[in-house]
């Protein structure tokens, strides 16, 4: 799976669930907890998503904010994940 796939099938989820417009552009920079667009409630469900989506499992020392901070964090991370399947 190629990282435009997965940096907008992140992008939507995040648009559509925490932004109420699934058309709606985020930067890929910016902090997604630091602006409010994802709280701690919604980095859970944003986890549960990506678990999902890709057929992954996260360990606990990878459930840190760093790793879901922005859209292109996520898509790095995820991106490593898969290869490491």
């Amino acid at each position: 799976m190629v990282d435009d796939e997965i940096r907008n099938n992140v992008s939507q989820f995040i648009s559509k669930t925490f932004l109420f417009d699934p058309n709606k552009k985020i930067d890929e920079e910016i902090s997604l907890l630091g602006t409010g667009v994802i709280d701690s409630t919604g980095v859970l469900e944003l986890i549960s998503y990506l678990e999902s989506k890709y057929q992954i499992k996260f360990e606990d020392e990878e459930l840190i904010g760093e790793n879901f901070d922005s859209i292109e964090k996520i898509t790095g991370f995820i991106s490593k994940k898969l290869l490491n399947i």
